[in-house]
């Protein structure tokens, strides 16, 4: 009976095609990943190239399966927490109603490979960060012919997102904010509540003596150290409040192993520049609080995660309540955390679709419907 076993799967296995069989090493999944996603329609676009913006060169993509629809900038989170990386995963869908840009930020991903590290430092400021979102609105603007695109900003760069809705709303079809910060130290002290709280329920004793020790972490009027925060997060993250249903986010990181954008080299050095970032930024990022920002001329639409603790989604919703504009739209995520896009890819393309697209259709910036196309795609 095993000899039969043995024998019939033998000649399963050699009955299988070398294409469908395991990829060999990274690079031959790369190629099938990019294979796969490959854009192939007459107006598509799908470029890989870096934009001088802010005095050095900073790395974006462009993908579409048709030009001439609405662009969407996606405003990474961390600070540095790249998302090109991991958009071979969640973005494909998007790309059949818009052309979307991802950007590796001043000092993140390809962008921090591609400079001196130690040269950019003096302009790892939010000052500056705000600056470049304002450059790189623009080239997008002048090099699509667009009066106006979409913004999306996730968790960081939200205060991005926010910041250019609030100075340039004449540019936006809408603003679309995603983990969006609204009271940074507000956020930080219901994270370190959700986190103390499930340590509790779960009679953890060295997390309940770790968050405790944090005594009045991000009280009104106190500076959150690094450090501390660091404390928080490392079990809001382990109860979930990150990624609903993980104790990390770990394989975002490992998915990036197969990103078609990202060689072996930024791979090499992508944690690193996340650490940069990181170092530049993140003091100043949770002691921001725009809840006065409450009067927009643009759209806003909210994407929240119920159960966001990293940067907090009730905090965001009661900012929400309170904001006037044009329109606004709330989009409750219920079986994610803070990175919605990936952990609810489906339900991110339908909000997109949904509350984002026809705005642009009411402007006539998308892709006719059923026209005959014939120039060739855009490859770079």
């Amino acid at each position: 009976m095993n000899f039969h076993l043995a024998f019939a799967c033998t000649l399963l296995l050699s009955s299988i095609p070398a294409w469908a069989q395991s990829p060999a090493s990274r690079a031959e999944a790369v190629k099938l990943i990019a294979d796969m996603r490959r854009i192939v329609t007459p107006q598509g676009i799908e470029r890989t190239e870096a934009v001088r913006i802010g005095g050095i060169d900073q790395w974006i993509t462009v993908r579409g399966t048709d030009r001439r629809n609405p662009v969407l900038l996606m405003l990474h989170g961390g600070p540095g927490f790249v998302s090109m990386p991991t958009s071979w995963y969640f973005q494909r869908g998007w790309e059949d109603y818009f052309t979307v840009v991802q950007w590796d930020q001043r000092g993140a991903g390809k962008t921090y490979a591609a400079n001196d590290p130690a040269k950019v430092a003096p302009t790892m400021n939010r000052a500056r960060m705000i600056e470049d979102a304002e450059e790189m609105v623009t080239w997008l603007r002048r090099e699509f012919g667009k009066e106006r695109i979409f913004v999306l900003g996730h968790s960081w760069g939200s205060v991005l997102g926010i910041e250019l809705a609030h100075r340039h709303p004449e540019w936006l079809h809408a603003y679309i904010g995603m983990g969006q910060i609204s009271s940074a130290p507000e956020s930080e002290r219901r994270g370190l509540q959700f986190a103390l709280a499930a340590a509790r329920r779960d009679k953890n004793d060295q997390a309940i003596s770790e968050l405790e020790a944090l005594g009045d972490y991000a009280a009104p009027g106190r500076a959150a150290a690094l450090s501390d925060v660091y404390k928080q997060r490392k079990w809001l993250n382990y109860y979930g409040g990150a990624v609903y249903g993980r104790k990390d986010a770990k394989h975002e990181g490992r998915a990036a192993r197969l990103a078609p954008e990202y060689t072996d080299a930024d791979l090499s050095t992508m944690w690193k520049a996340n650490d940069y970032s990181t170092e530049h930024l993140l003091a100043d990022v949770v002691g921001l609080d725009y809840t006065s920002y409450t009067r927009f001329k643009c759209p806003i639409i909210l994407f929240n995660g119920r159960h966001d603790y990293n940067v907090s989604a009730s905090a965001a919703a009661e900012w929400y309540a309170r904001v006037k504009a044009p329109s606004k739209a709330l989009v409750w995520f219920e079986n994610s955390a803070h990175e919605m896009f990936n952990e609810e890819p489906g339900k991110m393309l339908v909000s997109l679709v949904r509350y984002a697209r026809p705005i642009a259709e009411k402007a006539g910036d998308v892709a006719p419907a059923g026209e005959e196309e014939t120039s060739p795609p855009a490859h770079r």
